[in-house]
């Protein structure tokens, strides 16, 4: 799904350097060993046919924390690769259909196979992840969508244009195209075309305002923008449609960290800290390996005076994403505080 991530450098030791991520699943365990991965299907009930277009989590067994997301593709494929042993949890949910999900313990084999099935329900659900699916979309544009997400899974900027492309002619071809519209608003964050991008997001949220992946991707813009109050808005919008996103409560933590850097005196500013590190928290909570919280909150506990805890939060960081985009900045720092504390 979407999570390629971009950065914003914050230059002194109180505020280090925050983590952006986009889009809507993908991280680092950083452990060693063997990997293992999950293959699936998701079928309709009613006539046994492939359900296009689902996104289907990825979930902790034991936490219960997401861990990734993924689309089926047109024959209502999905996989999950790289993944540690251990047990999980594969979960659907759409909006007119009944919650399913399996369980799949992956400690003693290589691979696994999950079969998924869509049954609607006599009233619609409530709440949409990832807006209906549409039994209307077109073939051909099926097909570019399809071809969109192949390039997007082989990875590169090269490989995101031309996802980009085939988003652009799966809309062109059928505007009311949910899932690709929101591919599309993503795959344009991950080349850095934000006002492309946040265009494209609102158009989903136009189709679908319970998108909820659309609000947290739409939060991350107006983060990168200083749009706070804006982040704020549309981060608390999607929390509330799907309130254990590890991505809605890290971008809620953030709103807070930018404010409370504003205030430069510590009490003034301790009320809105101590926002942002509950929200970290919660994002650690349900994704323990999620490299930018640890980064951020290393900062919030710095800010306060907690070196030795925010040091294990930026060894923590280094040991998830050991060849991240900001590791060097991250040993750069902690070894600047090993060093100023081993002299005091």
């Amino acid at each position: 799904m979407y999570t390629k991530a971009n950065r914003a450098l914050l230059a002194s030791i109180v505020a280090l350097m925050l983590c952006s991520v986009v889009g809507l699943a993908q991280f680092q365990n950083g452990a060693n060993g063997p990997t293992v991965e999950i293959h699936g299907q998701v079928r309709f009930v009613e006539g046994g046919a492939p359900a296009a277009n689902v996104l289907v989590r990825l979930e902790s067994f034991d936490s219960g924390g997401s861990i990734s997301e993924s689309f089926t593709d047109r024959l209502g494929k999905f996989s999950f690769t790289g993944l540690q042993p251990a047990q999980y949890s594969v979960k659907i949910h759409q909006s007119g259909y009944r919650d399913a999900q399996q369980t799949v313990d992956m400690q003693t084999t290589s691979s696994g196979l999950v079969m998924l099935q869509l049954a609607k329900e006599s009233v619609a659900a409530n709440k949409s992840v990832t807006g209906s699916i549409d039994a209307n979309v077109p073939p051909g544009a099926q097909k570019e969508f399809d071809k969109g997400v192949v390039a997007l899974g082989e990875g590169g900027k090269d490989k995101t244009q031309i996802a980009v492309q085939h988003f652009e002619k799966a809309v062109s071809m059928y505007p009311k195209f949910v899932a690709a519209q929101l591919k599309l608003g993503t795959a344009l964050m991950d080349l850095e075309q934000w006002e492309k991008a946040e265009q494209a997001l609102r158009t989903t949220l136009e189709m679908d305002p319970q998108a909820a992946i659309a609000l947290f991707a739409l939060s991350e813009i107006y983060l990168r923008q200083n749009k706070v109050s804006d982040a704020e808005k549309v981060v608390t919008q999607g929390l509330a449609i799907e309130d254990r996103s590890f991505r809605g409560h890290l971008n809620l933590a953030r709103v807070n960290w930018e404010r409370a850097r504003t205030i430069r005196d510590l009490n003034q500013a301790r009320p809105t800290l101590e926002k942002a590190y509950e929200e970290v928290k919660q994002a650690l909570s349900l994704n323990p390996n999620l490299a930018a919280a640890h980064l951020l909150k290393g900062n919030l506990l710095l800010r306060v005076g907690r070196t030795t805890d925010a040091l294990a939060e930026f060894d923590e960081y280094l040991r998830v994403e050991p060849t991240g985009a900001l590791a060097n900045e991250t040993r750069a720092l902690v070894d600047k505080i090993r060093k100023q504390t081993s002299k005091g």
